[in-house]
């Protein structure tokens, strides 16, 4: 814990770091969960014998760091550790991306049925006015969190045979390809753009109004290039971070 600490006053290191250094490595050993409490400023200043600037100062970069967040008239807490995606760049199953960081994905359907589209999906997917959808809405968990949720929608003249399949523990695109392996999806363009949270996504993702999320919209085609599937996907801002490797 931090109270087995010490600061040294006898080296040339700012005390500030030290005290930095020191809360890091005890989130980073375990001692305190995500949303876990740090002791408070009067605590830290009373154990180390420092002042509030040196105390204020290293929480702060801690905080900017995205390692602490604060709550007003409550204290400061651990972040939880942001799940590395990289389906920006990879077509993959989101079970494999989670699973591959030693998490248990799970997935709830929340919908699955036969729509009028509105007209971006229309046109997204080529649909005749009077063409159908079908919209598959799923909520996405690492470990029991809801990290995602997310909205698709497929041409049902072409896609029906999903409404067969439990999404629950299938993937989207496996369903797909196995069927026929014309439908698989060869290339997916996606957009991504941050913007807070609606109310129905807060109430899905058990996060606040207005809290960021990390809005992706992606069209999935085969490799006839023929649009086979639309989604929107609204990932926690707080829980998710995404890499993109850019070669020269």
């Amino acid at each position: 814990m931090i109270s087995d600490h010490v600061l040294d006053k006898a080296v040339p290191i700012p005390l500030y770091y030290q005290l930095k250094n020191i809360i890091q490595t005890e989130i980073e050993s375990g001692a305190y969960a995500p949303d876990d409490a740090i002791p408070t400023e009067e605590e830290l200043i009373t154990q180390f014998g420092v002042s509030r600037t040196t105390v204020r100062q290293a929480i702060s970069e801690l905080v900017q760091e995205g390692k602490l967040y604060r709550i007003k008239s409550k204290g400061t807490f651990v972040t939880r550790k942001k799940i590395n995606q990289d389906f920006f760049v990879r077509l993959e199953s989101f079970n494999d991306q989670i699973s591959k960081q030693n998490k248990t994905p799970k997935t709830e359907v929340i919908s699955m049925t036969t729509v009028t589209p509105l007209p971006q999906v229309k046109e997204a997917l080529g649909l005749a006015d009077d063409e159908p959808a079908i919209f598959l809405h799923r909520k996405r968990f690492a470990d029991n969190s809801p990290i995602v949720e997310v909205r698709t929608y497929l041409p049902y003249n072409h896609c029906s045979y999903i409404m067969d399949h439990d999404f629950t523990s299938e993937s989207l695109y496996k369903v797909l390809e196995a069927h026929d392996p014309s439908d698989k999806i060869h290339h997916v363009r996606r957009v991504i753009e941050s913007i807070k949270a609606s109310a129905q996504n807060a109430k899905c993702l058990e996060i606040k109004p207005g809290d960021p999320v990390l809005f992706f919209t992606s069209t999935g085609f085969t490799e006839e290039n023929i649009p086979l599937e639309y989604t929107l996907a609204f990932y926690r801002g707080d829980c998710n971070k995404f890499e993109l490797t850019v070669m020269a």
